[in-house]
Formats: structure tokens, sequence, C-alpha cells
């Protein structure tokens, strides 16, 4: 019977429960000094003096490290299309441009003692106007890198001006697509030392081998003569996809006092440090036919990309790749700008654009069908591309693979009793009850894998019988170490425990990527398939000279994990006896390259009640169709969605990131940013589908940032849906009871 598709239980989750994860901050480092940095309270301002000297004199300080005697290059771009006259120095120099923008490294023998320096170091501001909005960015009234000339960072059109005025119908609204912090449960963590001329590096990572390029590069050394190394991570969501600055630093820091340093800062440090996402003003405009066809469709964004440009400033290209979702929509537009402003440096959070393309058009196709009066449902079913449209190239160039969007409507329709639950909306409005019912619906389709590329995979017999996998990707909660188990088990006929899986360690895993994009069971997965293969058909060769057979006679019987003759099971050789007589180990290795992306879809309903004289919002039910090809273990994608459909709901209903006119973070903590718990949240219904792609042998897409890139707008619609017999056409997320109340108050005062 096979193992794949069964609800195995995760096998990294005994050591979390008991405590005995490998976590940076847990590592034996005895010797390990402690480094604390000195940020910048202000967003915008001219550093005119930096006083050291009473802080170097304070007891248990090692070191105090400023731009000036740091002697490490800037970072330029991350990508070619970002400009090279914007680079961030590695602690600020001459300028500070956000608050936390780190300014001087202070290393001390302890937590305390860094603490107390960096209170001794003065830096004399020179204050200068902030940029904090967006669109007074985009002005150029005040320009935060004086060799760009301009705060715009990236640029993007595509398509003419579509035809609305052939339209019976045309919906304008301006939406907000809010900024919002990571906030894992891990803040960003790392500790360095060096060992002879090597640079040895533990960090909470999603990519090992990512950071070791870019420490090699700033220290200008040799991939071999640098190594990381990750383990357990508590949450990364994209914000711990490249080292930060105050992660590359360490190495430059250990080498000047002679000793491992690490750096750990505390959760207030983490939410202004940590890049954040969104961050997206949107134009929304969409047209078509008063019997619920739609024609045309603008989407024109405006990209906050804080005060650096880095992943957050190309978050619009992502936006445009998926710019028309789901729908059989060809008169489209879009037009973007990424500018920089005295904020938190934006980067790639959960979803990285294709959250914010789904955002818009779900909420304009909700808007349209409220505009034309047939219900939301009518209106994706007379639009989503049909399954026999495959594969499709969209306006914006990209080619859906496979796709059953209507099928995914239906079912969760059907599973959710819809129209019971618009009956009984019916009935609270027409009885007068102050407890509203609203329905939200979002039809939604992305991409995963989109960076494609190869990843690394390798399994060795081991001489006692047992099995190692060697992967390039770092698992962060995504349940790698079951599910490549289960893979190679299936294929060699042993019990998933005689399989260890290993990640993580340059020294160890030859080449690696970024565990992101929701690209690791397409590529990393299948690179674990092929490598398994191989190292089947090496032990089949080795299997026949034992069984004095021809090999294209022995075959693998998986369900015993025995080889024998075609027709002749009787005698067999086995792996335990393959693996003590062999000289040369029997190993598979493959550097598996992906087809071409993969392309999830599916449909959410979110219903909520909201309380009108509070303006209260509760998430009463949230069921959820995800299709993400063939699913290798339904426990693991069940997690998987359940976390993305609770951050999507919270980003809906509760979470900004703000600040004030001055540029002063007013929520960087976890009592004024309003993270969800699982009080805010029911229990999600999840509704099996598979369509398998056939962009791998898998027949695998990318499950992990499905559930927030439906559930956002699926709540939102909701609760806009609960109000809109008061007149109530659009509110932004997030949908707070302050918002939703004022909402109420306009539209019936």
């Amino acid at each position: 019977m096979s193992i794949l598709g069964n609800r195995v239980q995760r096998r990294e989750d005994p050591a979390l429960l008991r405590g005995d994860g490998r976590f940076v901050n847990g590592d034996d480092l005895p010797d390990a000094a402690v480094v604390r940095y000195v940020t910048s309270p202000v967003a915008h301002a001219l550093l005119e003096s930096i006083e050291l000297e009473e802080a170097r004199s304070a007891p248990g300080v090692l070191a105090v490290v400023s731009a000036a005697e740091l002697g490490l290059a800037d970072q330029g771009p991350v990508n070619p299309m970002l400009p090279t006259t914007m680079p961030r120095p590695l602690l600020a120099r001459d300028r500070v441009r956000y608050v936390g923008e780190p300014i001087v490294a202070v290393v001390a023998e302890t937590e305390a003692e860094a603490e107390d320096a960096a209170e001794l170091v003065i830096v004399d501001y020179d204050f200068l106007d902030p940029v904090v909005e967006a669109a007074d960015a985009r002005r150029d009234d005040i320009v935060l890198h004086d060799e760009a000339g301009t705060n715009t960072a990236f640029h993007l059109e595509l398509g003419e001006d579509p035809e609305f005025a052939d339209c019976e119908v045309v919906v304008r609204q301006e939406v907000l697509n809010p900024r919002v912090a990571p906030a894992p449960i891990e803040p960003h963590v790392a500790a360095a030392w060096w060992e002879d001329d090597r640079l040895v590096l533990r960090a909470a990572s999603q990519g090992v081998h990512p950071v070791r390029d870019v420490l090699a590069e700033v220290y200008e050394l040799e991939h071999d003569q640098v190594r990381v190394i990750g383990a357990d991570v508590g949450g990364g969501f994209g914000a711990k996809a490249r080292p930060p600055a105050e992660v590359i630093v360490l190495g430059e820091l250990s080498r000047r006092v002679g000793r491992p340093v690490r750096w750990f800062p505390d959760r207030s440090a983490d939410m202004v440090g940590m890049g954040h996402g969104r961050a997206q003003h949107q134009r929304v405009e969409i047209g078509g036919s008063r019997d619920g066809r739609i024609t045309a469709y603008r989407l024109t964004v405006l990209q906050d990309s804080g005060a650096y440009p880095s992943m957050g400033a190309l978050l619009p290209f992502m936006t445009r790749m998926m710019l028309t979702g789901c729908y059989d929509l060809t008169d489209v537009a879009y037009r973007s700008d990424s500018v920089v402003t005295n904020t938190t440096p934006v980067g790639a959070y959960r979803g990285a654009g294709r959250p914010e393309a789904a955002a818009a058009i779900e909420r304009a196709v909700d808007l349209f069908a409220a505009e034309v009066g047939l219900d939301p449902a009518t209106v994706r079913r007379k639009n989503l591309l049909r399954s026999d449209a495959f594969p499709y190239q969209t306006p914006s160039g990209v080619t859906y693979d496979i796709g059953d969007y209507v099928g995914a409507l239906d079912l969760l329709l059907e599973a959710a009793n819809y129209e019971e639950l618009r009956a009984e909306q019916g009935r609270r409005r027409a009885e007068g009850e102050r407890l509203l019912l609203g329905l939200g619906l979002a039809s939604y389709v992305e991409i995963t894998a989109l960076s494609g590329g190869s990843e690394y995979g390798s399994i060795e017999l081991l001489d006692d019988g047992r099995f190692r996998i060697v992967t390039g990707s770092s698992p962060y909660g995504q349940g790698h170490y079951t599910t490549w188990a289960m893979l190679a088990a299936e294929r060699l006929g042993v019990p998933m425990d005689r399989i260890e899986v290993v990640h993580g360690d340059t020294d160890v895993v030859p080449t690696g990527g970024i565990t992101g994009g929701s690209r690791s069971v397409q590529i990393a997965g299948s690179a674990v398939v092929d490598a398994t293969t191989k190292l089947v058909e090496a032990a089949r060769e080795r299997a026949a000279d034992g069984l004095e057979a021809a090999v294209e006679d022995v075959v693998l019987d998986t369900t015993t994990g025995r080889f024998h003759v075609v027709g002749a099971p009787s005698v067999w050789v086995g792996w335990d006896r393959l693996a003590a007589n062999v000289d040369i180990p029997l190993a598979g290795v493959s550097d598996w390259s992906a087809d071409g992306p993969t392309f999830p879809f599916g449909a959410h309903l979110a219903v909520v009640e909201v309380d009108v004289d509070t303006g209260g919002v509760r998430l009463r039910r949230l069921v959820a169709v995800d299709d993400a090809g063939t699913i290798i273990n339904p426990l693991i994608a069940d997690g998987q969605v359940h976390g993305g459909l609770a951050q999507g709901a919270a980003q809906a209903l509760l979470e900004e990131f703000r600040y004030d006119e001055d540029g002063n973070p007013i929520t960087a903590n976890l009592a004024d940013y309003a993270a969800i718990s699982a009080a805010e949240l029911p229990s999600f219904e999840r509704i099996p589908m598979e369509t398998p792609t056939p962009m791998n042998t898998l027949g695998a897409k990318g499950i992990g940032e499905s559930g927030t890139i439906g559930a956002t707008p699926a709540v939102q619609n909701a609760v806009v849906d609960a109000l809109a017999h008061l007149g109530i056409r659009h509110i932004d997320m997030p949908c707070t009871p302050e918002r939703v109340w004022q909402a109420i108050r306009s539209a019936t005062s």
C-alpha cells in the first residue's frame, strides 16, 4: 500500500514539543560575546558626529564600531532591475533613513553590558524632513538618495488604456494593501566566528547557500572559505530569505574581538528591523456589461519600498504577473511605481506580490458585482477561465499550466451551503438584527516556483542499512524531514524511520537555494525522487550480481524492500545485504531543474458577523478549496493552508504596521501591533481538490502561500458584504472595529 497521500505525522514535531529543537540562540557557544546595535531613533537625519569613547571604556566592552571603522562595502541592488544609485550601508554613514537603522555595533561580554554601553554612544543628528507616505515620496520634493535624484526605484507598465468607454458599467476604487510585520516567533538571530581563515556563521535562515554567497562577496572570500549552518528556524515567511546588515557585520565584529559573537534582538528591535511586507496602494478600475461580463480592467500600484529598495521594490513585478487572476480578461492595463520612504525597508512576505494581485482583482470583482446587482458568485462563474483553456497565456505573458477554476468555486459553494447562508443573511437584515452576516468570496490563482532553477538532492545507502538524504532545501516549518522521507521510502520499500534527512550546512550540502515561493516539493522533492530512482537503479545492478541474473530481469518489490528476479520472489537480496557487502557506497545524486513554474488555484469563502453598534467583526467560518496538484501528505498540506488562512485573516481584520507623520513607528511591539491568535480564529474547513500539473514528475504544485492569497480578500469582501445594504461599498484593510464603525456611522448619519 502506498504511503503517499496518507496523513503521516510530522517527524519534526516531537523534538520541538519537548524543547529539544536546535535554534541559534540555544547553541552552546560558551565563549560568545554579545552584539547590540545602536539604531536611529529618528526617521531622517544627517549624522553630524558620533562619540564612541565613553562606550568603549564601559565595563565588559570588547569593541565599538561605526561605519567609519567597519571597512565593508555598501550593499548594492539585490536584482539588476533595481538602481545602483540607492546602495545600503551596513552601518549608517552620513545619513539615517528610518527609525531602527543600525549606526554603531557594540560588542560586550554580556547582554546587560552591551545594552549599557550602547546607551553611552552619543549621536548628534541634524534633523531632516521625513518622507513617510509613498504618495509624498513620488513627488520627489525631498529625495532620500541624492545620487539617484529621485525616490522612484522601479517602474513597470503593461498594456494600453482599456476601452472603458465601451463598458455599460465602470467602477473605480482606491484600495490599501497595508504594511505588515512578519513577526515570527523567533526574531533574526545569528552567531559568527572564525576557524583559521574561514568565516563560520550560524543563522536562522531560509537557505544557507545564498547567505554564504553574500558573505563571500562582502568579505572577498572564496565560497569554500565561508561555512553557513542552519538548523531549526522559528518562522520566516520570506523575511529571513536574505541576511540583513546586522548579520553580515557579525563576521567583522568576530574578527576584531577574536572570539564568537552572537546577535539576538529583542521584539521591538526586530519589529522595526526585520523587513516588512505588502505596503501597496492600489487603484482598481473595472468595467463590463450589466449582465455581469467583465471586459476591461486596469490596476495602478504605488509600492512603498521603505528606505532602501530591496525585494519590496520588486513586489509589483509579481503583482503584474498575476494581474488578471483566474479570469478571462484581455483588455487590461497595469502601471506601478516603487518608491523609497523613511520607513523600514519592505521585503518578501508570504506570497510576495501575488496576494496583492489577488486582493486587487477580487475586491474589484465584488465592487463590480455590487454595481450590476448580481451575486458575487454569479459574476465569478461568468468570468472564470474554463478548464479547456489550459495551457493559457495571460495578457501579462504568463502561461498557466492547468486548472479547474469553476469546479473549485462550485465545490466551495456546495460545501459551505452558500444558498442557505444567503437566506440567513436576508433574514437577519429583514428582522433588523444588529449582528449582521457577511459572505466573502475569493477565487485565486498564484504562481509557485517562480524563480525556477534547480535543487540538489542525494540519497546514500549507509553501511548499517539505513539511508541518508542530503537536500539543498532548508525547512522552517514546511515538514521536509517527513515529506522527503515519504518520497524515498515509497520508492525504496523501507520504513520511514530508516531514512534520515540532512540539510542546512554548506560544508555538507554542495548547493542549495532559498526555501521560498512555494518551490520545495516540486523542485527539491523532485530532486529527492530523481536521486532515489538513481540509487535503486545502481542497487539493481549490485543485486543482479548477487542473484546471478541479468539486470533487466531484476526488480525491486517496494512492498518488502527486496530485489528479486521477475517471477521468482522467493530468492531475494535486501538492502541490508547490499549495505554489508559493497566496498563502494551506493548512492544517487540529482541536481533537478524545474520545467517551469506552476499555478495552484482555489476558492475561499469567509463568513463574518458584524456588530452594527460597535463595528466589531467576528470571523465565524473560513472554508477553503486549495488545489496544489498532487498532495504528498494531506496532514502537512492542511497545516500549511491553515497557517496561511490565519495570516490572511489577520491582515484583513487586524494587522497594520503604522507610522506617525514624523516617521516614528507606533506599532513596534506586540502590545500595539495586533498579531492574531487562536481566540480570533474559527476551526478552518478545508475541502480537498487535486489537479496534477504536467510540469514535474510528482504532479505537485506549491501550497505554502495559497491560504494567505485567498483568505485576505475573502475576509475583506465578507465584511463589506455584511454592510452592503447600508450603502457601504468599500472598507480598507485591516477592517478594525474603529474603521468599520466609522464606515457605518458615515453611511447611516
